[in-house]
């Protein structure tokens, strides 16, 4: 539409007024149609100028200063050949060299209105209005001519503000919308990227933890000759195939953690490992969504307290105070000279790194309100969930271990459970083979 109005304009108002109106003379001829081709060279630079013009209003370009100059110039000199024409009373009718005036005005204004403010643009209109005025007064115009003259230029002026602004306005919104969209899709494609990492992590971890925990185990065990071996790479087998589905369901975003059967898991597989573990408290009422949350917590503290630690105890509760719970994993798996508080990479700490254990958990947590700290003193290392509850209930109060083993029986994760405590009886039947009473097996699972 910007594109064709000023040659619309230029035809209508310029080309047939004037061309049809011109006196035969050869100088009123020769001024008059050295008028119409100056309007059309400031027509094309006004096509020229449009694209960087809305850019510069989207703020997308700079000041295009040399082309404004340039459109400036056309239409001085066009102005210029017009008052030159009022003053050899070229034109048969007085009205038409008025109409001309506002389109000659009307290609600068329009450009103009998408690079200046407002109040700039009243000025430097006012400036040109000026000196065609002048222009006119000194050709002979006077009375009712000059005041038409002045009022068709300001209202082409006051029409190429409102169109051009009005337009850039529109045609900005229109744009924003689609830059909107095309950044929502973006993030949506990047929050999904995050997403299937962050619990590819946390359901490979553990579950990769634990296939090397029984592999070593099965090792040992056929080391001694024990039959117990084939039941172990048995259950290596049978937690690889559960991985297989558990990955499908990350890809098809249908994973989630279930507190009680992850605290059931966590102790099984601890317990396998030769780390005694105490389980207090129970996820009985809590919300899905805080259940999730913190069995993804219990998941990747278990994994942490088998890769990174040497510890001999663990101790994982579940709390409920007025209007949250608070999840808490300790175990004496750091040492000494053990990393300062909060250090990745320490003994059952978070993993060093490369790793996105933790960072993972704070995103999950940060959904639903909750926080994530990890301390590390006096040779013990504590991770500390705490999530808010909906409406400020409890639900989750202070119990026996048994309490998390209740929640174990959720059909999605018996199979899960029930390999931690083949895990368990496997170690024992290792620990008598040795005649010591117990095999330490190493967790570092990588």
């Amino acid at each position: 539409m910007w594109h064709t109005m000023p040659w619309i304009f230029l035809v209508s108002w310029c080309v047939l007024p004037v061309g049809l109106s011109l006196r035969h003379e050869a100088s009123v001829q020769l001024v008059g149609w050295s008028m119409i081709v100056v309007a059309a060279l400031q027509c094309a630079q006004v096509n020229r100028m449009l694209r960087r013009s809305l850019d510069h209003y989207l703020g997308q370009a700079e000041y295009p200063r040399r082309g404004l100059a340039a459109l400036l110039g056309l239409t001085l000199v066009v102005l210029a050949l017009a008052l030159l024409l009022q003053r050899l009373d070229g034109v048969e009718e007085g009205a038409a060299i008025n109409l001309a005036a506002l389109f000659l005005i009307s290609p600068y204004a329009q450009i103009l209105a998408f690079l200046v403010p407002v109040p700039s643009f009243c000025r430097r209109l006012g400036l040109v209005t000026v000196l065609l005025v002048a222009g006119a007064v000194a050709v002979g115009q006077r009375g009712g001519q000059l005041v038409g003259l002045v009022l068709l230029v300001a209202m082409g002026s006051v029409i190429s503000l409102l169109a051009s602004r009005c337009g850039a306005w529109s045609l900005a919104v229109m744009w924003e919308a689609e830059r909107a969209r095309e950044t929502e899709g973006r993030l949506a494609v990047a929050e999904e990227r995050l997403r299937f990492g962050r619990d590819l992590h946390d359901v490979m971890g553990r579950n990769l933890a634990v296939i090397a925990l029984k592999s070593e185990l099965a090792v040992q065990l056929a080391r001694r000759g024990r039959p117990e071996a084939e039941d172990q790479m048995v259950e290596v087998q049978r937690i690889a195939r559960e991985t297989q589905r558990e990955i499908r369901d990350v890809v098809r975003g249908y994973r989630e953690a279930e507190l009680g059967a992850e605290l059931a898991g966590a102790q099984g597989v601890l317990e396998a490992a030769g780390i005694a573990c105490r389980v207090t408290g129970t996820s009985a009422g809590l919300p899905t969504a805080v259940q999730a949350a913190l069995g993804w917590v219990v998941r990747e503290g278990t994994t942490n307290v088998l890769r990174h630690g040497n510890a001999q105890h663990c101790t994982i509760t579940v709390s409920a105070t007025e209007g949250r719970t608070e999840l808490t994993i300790e175990n004496d798996g750091v040492p000494e000279a053990g990393p300062v508080t909060g250090s990745p990479g320490g003994p059952g700490g978070p993993a060093g790194t490369g790793g996105t254990g933790l960072n993972g958990l704070r995103e999950r947590l940060t959904t639903v309100g909750g926080t994530l700290e990890h301390t590390s003193a006096e040779g013990r290392f504590r991770l500390t969930a705490r999530v808010p509850l909906p409406g400020g209930s409890g639900g989750a109060g202070a119990g026996a271990a048994g309490g998390a083993g209740a929640g174990a029986a959720d059909t999605a994760d018996a199979a899960g459970a029930a390999g931690a405590a083949g895990a368990a009886g496997a170690a024992g039947a290792a620990g008598a083979a040795d005649g010591t009473g117990g095999v330490r097996v190493s967790g570092g699972a990588s």
